[in-house]
């Protein structure tokens, strides 16, 4: 493994994405084998390491025949976008093992067309043409992917660079700077629904005690589900009298829940809602929740994820009755097995996946469910031994191939694995499947209530069949709805795209809906606790609920927590002309907005001079009714300080921008302005402020369901993280640490990233102080 991550690394991959690949055993040796092939076992550009890395993971099955050739041209700089490369993928996988026709194959993927900039530039001159009218009536709230998206259509092969560079230029040349009116949010319009939004009914009870849904353990009696056969009786599943009677004895009555997550990633807002059902419950009953941990694939789990979960866990404020791993229940589970086997509902199968696939399809049986018990049992034991090659056996479930659900057709409850277990080590050759092995392990555990979201419901039969075959007592099973929010992905094979090919910066992205990414960009558990109660533990399936419900119970907990400070984003000088150069003014400043006179803690000092700092955006030319900014001859409040009035406007050469303004302030306060402004000051004379960086995050996503669209990957917001390295800050933030939290006051709320250091403090935007979701539920 040290050898291919140094391979890895001399392809230009970045440390992370490198130990990422190593965990999937699949993609090293994929990878491993287009190094080999591509011949860049020495190291390559980094562009063309990325390309390499879609290769291994995404090239048509059916087409490896042609592999060589791609990364010939990959490496020969023939083939140099992802644009291109996807479209050697969708051509190859039409060709799949015929013949290549090189011409036709060029002239898919774009080889030998250099998009120059003059025709890049032409082409995004004539599209500003054709949307000029449109430009100009919505501005800077013109959808710029929608601009992309026109000219990729227009010029495929086109550097994407170069076209950010000139739309973004267009755009100024256009528009010129942004006004205080293209900073405030525009009044949506009623458009078509195209997403369903979910809305919560609940009675009163539930939404004081949203648990209140759930039977009590004892109430465990009744039939659970009916699962129809096609050649045999109905089972009603449910607990017999007997079996319910020494489960409550092994549990004194209580709740046992559990929370089962497979350590294969990172934990998203969708767990966040798990937690809530599964840990709330049984701390609202008195009882207790597993954190169990389904590590029945060797090959995925990472230690990694395992401390992630374990720690992300106790932050959301939930504390685990025991931890446990389906690991823990290997020899129990194998032995049930055999059981199963014994009792004529499983056999030992030789179909490869292809073929499974396809009988399934066809709802036909394998030729081998019907060998004799004792060769079923004498092959399940050869493939614990390690008799059997990896691939050629699977013990499958007897259940009903005619069934009108499809997972009551024989799924599969062990397959081998040549792979040792981090948890378990090398004892095991042969695996459980997660259909085999969870509703034993509930049962195993005692979990009185099996909680899990509704894309599992159709597996309610198989559950409840595989607990009655082997005798054992039967949980009771709900489904909820999951949680979906617009403007994000949620899918872990898309949360991990975005990670390893570098869309985003890493798990903990602030821009994320990952559990870390929502910590570091300063969201609070509580926050997102008070979010999931507030939508309920619903069934109503395909909804989505809308990202500004998120960001109000943030504004909600923030307005209480965070205390107040002032920065200023983008700096213009103002110059007091009638205060001494050598005079400072110490002032106090409010923490909270209700901080009581006589309490010191609550305030902060702040210097006032004769040099200060407002945002650019509060300073205007031209005065109008509606504008409570700074003009000149015209007079607005400091906040905490005194009114000042403009008495001159110092230009640049260009007779245009605005350097510096001259201002008078009133000591007395005999003016009552009704524009506040915040704003910083030199702390001395001719000593700029504190600098810190400030990082804007918003919408990851352009589109409310881009997980639905086919290129989701264009949906990405262009300006979803705009980094300004050198504002402005009061004093008092210097003392800022690692996850304190502010509001910066007319900005929004803010908090100090972990990437701060003592030279530099960096602030990212939690969320902006505007409650949106009010005018958008309207």
């Amino acid at each position: 493994m040290v050898e291919a991550l140094d391979l890895f690394l001399k392809i230009g991959l970045d440390k992370r994405t490198a130990e990422n690949t190593i965990a999937n055993n699949k993609v090293t040796s994929n990878l491993i084998a287009v190094i080999i092939e591509a011949n860049v076992t020495d190291g390559c550009e980094r562009s063309t390491g990325n390309l390499l890395y879609t290769v291994a993971t995404k090239f048509p099955a059916n087409a490896l025949l042609h592999r060589p050739k791609l990364l010939e041209y990959i490496v020969s700089s023939k083939i140099k976008t992802p644009a291109q490369v996807e479209a050697a993928f969708a051509f190859l996988t039409i060709t799949g093992s015929e013949d290549l026709d090189i011409n036709k194959f060029e002239e898919a993927c774009g080889v030998g067309v250099e998009v120059s900039a003059e025709e890049i530039e032409r082409t995004v001159y004539d599209m500003f043409e054709e949307k000029k009218s449109a430009i100009l009536e919505q501005r800077y709230r013109t959808n710029v992917g929608d601009l992309f998206a026109h000219v990729r259509k227009k010029q495929p092969w086109a550097d994407p660079k170069i076209v950010k560079q000139l739309i973004d230029s267009k755009i100024y040349e256009l528009l010129g700077e942004k006004t205080a009116a293209d900073n405030e949010k525009p009044v949506k319009k009623k458009k078509e629904k195209v997403i369903k939004v979910e809305e919560v009914k609940t009675t009163i009870e539930e939404e004081i005690n949203p648990y209140s849904i759930f039977p009590a353990p004892e109430e465990n009696y009744k039939v659970h589900t009916e699962v129809f056969f096609s050649d045999r009786p109905v089972l009603r599943a449910c607990n017999s009298k007997e079996t319910l009677e020494k489960h409550l004895k092994r549990t004194g009555g209580k709740v046992l829940t559990r929370f089962p997550p497979e350590p294969n990633g990172y934990l998203h807002i969708g767990h966040a809602k798990a937690m809530f059902v599964d840990f709330g419950l049984a701390k609202e009953r008195g009882g207790g929740c597993y954190l169990r941990f389904d590590d029945t694939n060797p090959e995925a789990e990472k230690k990694e994820y395992i401390d992630h979960i374990e720690e992300i866990v106790s932050w959301m404020g939930w504390k685990p009755f025991k931890i446990t791993y389906t690991s823990d229940y290997f020899q129990e589970l194998y032995d049930l097995a055999v059981e199963l086997i014994r009792r004529g509902h499983a056999y030992v199968d030789h179909q490869t996946g292809d073929e499974i696939k396809k009988y399934r399809e066809e709802k036909r049986n394998s030729p081998w469910r019907d060998r004799p018990i004792a060769e079923s049992l004498k092959l399940f034991n050869d493939m614990k031994n390690g008799l059997i090659e990896e691939g050629k056996a699977t013990l499958r479930m007897k259940q009903d191939m005619q069934s009108d659900n499809f997972n009551m057709y024989d799924l599969i409850a062990y397959r081998i694995k040549f792979t040792p277990h981090p948890h378990a080590g090398d004892k095991w050759c042969v695996y459980p499947s997660y259909d085999y092995a969870h509703c034993i392990v509930d049962s195993l555990e005692d979990i009185t209530h099996s909680l899990c979201t509704l894309e599992f419901e159709t597996r309610r039969a198989s559950y409840y069949w595989l607990l009655d075959a082997l005798s054992l007592y039967q949980p009771y099973v709900w489904e909820y709805s999951r949680l979906n929010i617009t403007n994000t992905v949620m899918s872990k094979r898309k949360l991990n795209r975005l990670v390893t090919e570098n869309y985003v910066d890493g798990w903990d992205d602030p821009r994320l809906m990952t559990l870390a990414g929502l910590r570091r960009r300063g969201v609070t558990s509580s926050a997102i606790n008070a979010f999931v109660r507030g939508i309920g533990i619903t069934r109503s399936d395909g909804s989505t609920i809308r990202l500004e419900l998120l960001e109000y119970h943030v504004r909600e907990e923030l307005n209480k927590t965070a205390s107040r400070a002032m920065v200023v984003l983008h700096p213009l000088k103002v110059v007091i002309t009638n205060l001494e150069p050598s005079s400072v003014i110490d002032l106090d400043a409010k923490k909270w907005p209700d901080a009581p006179n006589d309490d010191a803690s609550s305030y902060y000092k702040v210097p006032f001079s004769n040099v200060v700092y407002i945002e650019q955006s509060d300073f205007r030319m031209k005065d109008s009714k509606d504008y409570y900014g700074l003009a000149p001859g015209k007079t607005v409040l400091l906040r905490y300080a005194f009114p000042i009035k403009c008495t001159e406007v110092v230009l640049s050469d260009d007779k245009k921008t605005v350097v510096e303004i001259h201002a008078e302030y009133d000591p007395f306060k005999k003016t009552k302005p009704k524009g506040v402004l915040h704003w910083v000051a030199e702390p001395s004379p001719g000593v700029d402020p504190l600098k810190v960086e400030v990082r804007l995050f918003d919408k990851l996503f352009l589109s409310e369901n881009p997980g639905e669209l086919d290129n989701w990957l264009d949906d990405l917001n262009p300006e979803s993280k705009v980094i300004i390295p050198c504002a402005y800050a009061v004093p008092p933030l210097q003392f800022a640490e690692v996850d304190d939290k502010f509001q910066f006051e007319r900005l929004g709320y803010f908090v100090a990233d972990k990437d701060s250091t003592p030279e530099k403090l960096i602030f990212n935007r939690t969320v902006t102080l505007r409650d949106n979701y009010g005018k958008a539920s309207k």
